[in-house]
């Protein structure tokens, strides 16, 4: 009888430990997700829109950057309330963050240092899914005093990537950004696909996509309404691909400001192709500083397939750029543009200035090539135009008003 009684009880022990282990399986499961995905929402993080879940972020991240093979971060359907999300690397795998939830960016600004979700040294980068980052802008909106102030505080910007390689970021939506919705630097091999970015026509500072010193990046069939520029090319940016963007309300598609710092890199191989502009306040435009600090180049720029409606200032080379009043007058541009082609864009401008290409006296533009340009001033009260100061180039198939040379 002793020793059955033993066997019995060595029997409840075994099976007492057996269902523990199966417990702490099914935890880890619990956070992991079949097939392993981390899941924020199993981590503690609540899609009630009101709790702080930065802490399950956080260790969502911590535990993919820390594992082999191809990793998933998954954020379900619900509102995340978050502080700022520091995701750096380098990783040991691949990671995706599958976003099907929404990520709120909190109000209160004195948790911030810098921006609010900065992905710094990660290779194979994936973002995809129908959720939103939600930057929670209008809170904080009334801060910025960008407009008044030449060295002002720069709020947070939504989605930063810094030294990114290969990544792709598509589906998703941003929407009221605190400063820029996205900010790219030093990236290479980026592709952003079918993003949707949305953001009031008045909203301060509210660019769409801004790059600098990045190479190899590619715009695709995305949507862009803000209240700055849909996307604009900073120094140092090399191979870049816009297609199929829609953009408006905002300021356009901008090369620049070129020439503000010193030791700015040159621009280079910029192709804008088969993009629709609304309502905004620019077309396509490449600006440069009267007093340019740095001594570069903006080269092989090609605009083609381009359709304006309703667009101020529909082509645009502005060398003498000068926000706030803060340049010098007839200062001494060091910015060189050249070969730049315009081909086959059409549709309607709001300003009479259909064409400006105001390039610097001791710095002409040169090598411009516009071809099939027919876009027609909309008003009433005055005719199409074209104001040409200090270029050099070709013509062909163009509006007669608008044939610069």
């Amino acid at each position: 009888m002793a020793i059955l009684r033993v066997l019995f009880l060595l029997a409840v022990v075994c099976a007492a430990a057996h269902a523990k282990e199966k417990e702490s399986a099914a935890a880890g499961e619990a956070a992991s997700g079949p097939g392993g995905p981390f899941d924020v929402s199993k981590l503690g993080g609540k899609g009630d829109g009101k709790t702080d879940s930065t802490k399950a972020f956080d260790e969502a991240w911590a535990k993919a950057c820390a594992g082999t093979g191809k990793q998933t971060i998954l954020v379900p359907k619900g509102d995340y309330l978050t502080g700022p999300l520091n995701f750096t690397g380098p990783c040991k795998g691949d990671i995706t963050i599958q976003l099907d939830g929404n990520l709120l960016g909190s109000t209160d600004l004195s948790l911030f240092k810098a921006n609010w979700i900065e992905i710094l040294r990660v290779d194979n980068l994936v973002i995809t899914g129908k959720g939103k980052l939600d930057g929670q802008g209008p809170s904080v909106w009334s801060k910025n005093s960008c407009a008044k102030k030449y060295d002002c505080k720069i709020l947070p910007n939504s989605l930063v990537l810094d030294f990114v390689n290969n990544g792709l970021i598509s589906g998703i939506t941003l929407v009221n950004p605190k400063f820029f919705h996205m900010n790219l630097y030093k990236c290479k091999d980026v592709t952003i696909k079918d993003v949707t970015i949305t953001a009031p026509e008045d909203s301060p500072n509210t660019d769409g996509i801004h790059m600098g010193d990045s190479s190899k990046i590619s715009i695709v069939g995305t949507t862009i309404g803000t209240g700055d520029d849909c996307i604009s090319i900073g120094p140092g940016s090399e191979g870049i691909n816009i297609t199929g963007v829609t953009c408006g309300p905002g300021h356009g598609i901008s090369v620049g400001s070129l020439g503000r710092y010193k030791d700015e890199k040159d621009v280079k191989d910029v192709t804008v192709k088969d993009c629709t502009l609304k309502k905004t306040t620019n077309g396509v435009r490449i600006k440069s500083y009267e007093d340019a600090a740095s001594t570069l180049t903006a080269s092989q720029f090609t605009y083609e397939n381009i359709k304006m409606e309703d667009v101020a200032n529909p082509i645009i080379i502005d060398m003498k750029y000068c926000p706030n009043k803060i340049c010098t007058a007839n200062g001494n541009s060091k910015v060189t543009i050249k070969d730049v082609t315009f081909k086959n864009i059409t549709g309607t401008s709001s300003t009479p200035e259909a064409v400006s290409l105001l390039c610097s006296e001791k710095l002409p533009c040169s090598g411009v090539t516009m071809n099939d340009i027919k876009v027609e001033y909309k008003g009433t009260n005055n005719k199409t135009m074209a104001v040409c100061n200090n270029a050099k180039g070709t013509a062909t198939g163009c509006l007669k008003e608008l044939a610069c040379f």
